[in-house]
């Protein structure tokens, strides 16, 4: 099954104004889930480094 991440409407908010309403609410869905947990694990670890500078992630 092919995640949608990559192409998240909601996502692209946020990389335009993460504090918006809607790019705060993205962020704070991504802590918890499954769909968005499966996609960054199915990355290499460079992308994976990348996203976690980018979203501050641990």
């Amino acid at each position: 099954m092919a995640h949608n991440c990559e192409k998240c409407p909601v996502r692209a908010k946020y990389d335009k104004n993460p504090k918006s309403l809607v790019g705060r609410f993205w962020r704070w869905h991504i802590t918890y889930c499954p769909g968005w947990k499966k996609y960054f694990n199915s990355l290499n670890e460079a992308a994976k480094e990348k996203l976690q500078k980018r979203y501050s992630l641990k």
